[in-house]
This record gives C-alpha cells, sequence and structure tokens, in this order.
C-alpha cells in the first residue's frame, strides 16, 4: 500500500514546493503561453530584481527586524548614479557598482543606527525612510526620467546563449546576478560564524547579548547588507529597462516583504532559507504571470495574490504554534 506520510513535505520549503507544483500544472492547462521557453525566462528575469530585494530583506528579517525602505534606497541610488555618469561621464563599470553599493550600504547602516541606538521600532524608522528618499528625490527631479545613459549600464549583454531545435535563447544578465546574491548569502548566513550571529541574535537578542555577541555591529551589518542588494537591485533594474525612472521601484516593497514571509522568514526573526525566499518571490511572480496570461483582471489577481500569501503565512504560524505545544507538553 502506499505510504502517503512519505509525500508530506518535511520544511516550509517542502510546503512550498508542493504549492508551486500545483500551481504551474494549473497554469499550464489554462494556458499554452504558461510553460514555454521564453515565457520562463521573461518570468525569472523579470523577478531577478525583486529576488535581489528579498535576499537582502531576508538577511535583515533573519535578526528580529524590518525594512521597507530598499525601494526608495534603490530609486535614489540609481537616479544618483546615472546622473554622475551623465554629467561627470563616469566610465569604470566597477567603480560605479562600488560607488552604488557603499552610497546604498550608507542609508542602509543609517536605519539601523537610529534603530538600535534610538531604540525606535524598525517599521516605525523605515517608513519614515522610504518616505524621506522617496519625497526629497521625487521634489528635487521633478519625477524626471533620465535616458542619455552610459553604454556599459544598459547595453545588453550575451549572457549564457543556447539554442533549442532552430530558436535562440539565453539566460539573461539579471537571473544571473540575481543567482550569485544568492549564493553569497547563502553561503552568509549557513557557512560563516556570522551567519550563525545573525540567526542567534534574531532568535534571542538578550541571550546574544549575554554570551558576549555584538548585536549593534550585527544590526549594522545586516541593515547595511540590505542597502547594499537595493543598490545592486537598482542597477539591475536600470540593465533592463535602459532609462531611470524616480518612482519605478517604489510600491512593490510589499510583495517583496511578502515572498520572504512565504519563504519561512519569520517576522520574529531566526528563521528562514535563502531557497525558501527564492521559492516565495517566483511563487508570486508565478501566480502575477499566470493569472495575466488566462486574463484576469488586475484587481482580481490582487485578491488571489493576498489570499495565498495569508493562507501560507497562517499555516506557517499554525505549525510554529503545534511546535511550541508540543515543546510545552
Amino acid at each position: 500500500m502506499l505510504n502517503l506520510n512519505r509525500l508530506r513535505p518535511a520544511s516550509n520549503e517542502g510546503y512550498l514546493a508542493w504549492v508551486l507544483v500545483v500551481v504551474i500544472v494549473t497554469f499550464a492547462l489554462l494556458s499554452d503561453q504558461f510553460l514555454t521557453l521564453q515565457n520562463l525566462l521573461d518570468l525569472s528575469e523579470s523577478y531577478a530584481v525583486s529576488g535581489i530585494f528579498a535576499l537582502g530583506l531576508f538577511v535583515v528579517l533573519v535578526t528580529g527586524g524590518i525594512d521597507i525602505s530598499f525601494a526608495a534606497v534603490a530609486s535614489v541610488v540609481q537616479y544618483a548614479i546615472a546622473t554622475l555618469a551623465i554629467h561627470y561621464g563616469l566610465s569604470s563599470p566597477t567603480g560605479t557598482i562600488l560607488l552604488a553599493i557603499a552610497i546604498g550600504s550608507l542609508f542602509g547602516m543609517i536605519n539601523a543606527i537610529l534603530i538600535y541606538c534610538l531604540r525606535i521600532v524598525s517599521i516605525i524608522v523605515t517608513i519614515s525612510m522610504q518616505s524621506l528618499l522617496f519625497g526629497m528625490l521625487m521634489w528635487l527631479t521633478n519625477g524626471t526620467s533620465l535616458y542619455d545613459l552610459p553604454e556599459w549600464l544598459v547595453t545588453p549583454l550575451q549572457v549564457l546563449p543556447f539554442n533549442v531545435g532552430t530558436r535562440h535563447y539565453q539566460i539573461g544578465l539579471p537571473l544571473v546576478v540575481m543567482l550569485a546574491v544568492a549564493g553569497l548569502t547563502w553561503l552568509l548566513l549557513n557557512k560563516t560564524h556570522l551567519g550563525r550571529q545573525l540567526f542567534a541574535v534574531g532568535g534571542d537578542q538578550e541571550s546574544a547579548r549575554r554570551i558576549g555577541i555584538r548585536v549593534g555591529v550585527l544590526h549594522l551589518f545586516a541593515y547595511g547588507y540590505l542597502g547594499a542588494m537595493a543598490a545592486i537591485g537598482g542597477l539591475v533594474q536600470v540593465y533592463r529597462v535602459g532609462e531611470v525612472v524616480p518612482n519605478a521601484l517604489v510600491g512593490g516593497e510589499l510583495d517583496v516583504l511578502a515572498a520572504a514571509v512565504l519563504g519561512g522568514a519569520s517576522l520574529n526573526g531566526g528563521k528562514g532559507s535563502v531557497v525558501g525566499t527564492l521559492m516565495g518571490v517566483f511563487l508570486i511572480g508565478i501566480l502575477k504571470n499566470g493569472l495575466n496570461l488566462i486574463g484576469v483582471s488586475n484587481y482580481f489577481m490582487n485578491i488571489v495574490i493576498g489570499v495565498v500569501i495569508v493562507v501560507a503565512i497562517t499555516v506557517t504560524h499554525y505549525k510554529k504554534r503545534k511546535e511550541t505545544d508540543v515543546g510545552f507538553a
């Protein structure tokens, strides 16, 4: 007799995998275009920026914090870099990227200092920072987009091209960058002493402090890391669309946060995984792409995604509550 218990997932990633399989099969049956290679490549490239943001946010969530200012940071960084490139002729890709990362990290560290030193709730600080940065960007630029960008920033590169039959495809640079960021984040959290300390701070900050972990320094690193990922994501977005639009990224913060939570990250800290975070990002991407292909209204699309997120979070917290109950039994 078939033992169905073997099919029961043992982790949050396992549950997400089953959900992804069900969603993919459903959309494949409803739309002939969904499972085409070109659509899947376009989908992965479209959500690469969200994936980069989510991986940076995941590091902050691990420490028990939350930061929703990353989209505004990315917008400011990409506009500042584009302006410097246009007016001062920045010609070194490596130097420009490092400058962008430095600016993004600085904004992230400012958040960390305000949160840790002034003992202000992280969501309040980052909402304020998001409003401040985005408001100043729109005020100073008048919402003007930039188009005359350096060629090295917007020229499409041939990255991992391949052929299937007579058709030519390629894995785009945004996806490659996202996978590189995922690898770096996984190594950081799973293979370094720093990563173990980040999880310890998220699990119990006071206990971590008592055993000698420098909690303030770790918060500085976590928020700085998200700022760096925001900068990288902002530059990848410029590369994808070939222009800088000041308000293009702001507004999608909750989708990124939802993806990280869907992936198993806890808003209380100390939980989650890189693989789960990426699965959460692409679950939301697949839902939006599939619903769009079958002609579902954007308004109803938001309802479906909202229901999926609520159900996923409910299941996650129900499992956590059962584990806690068993632990005290």
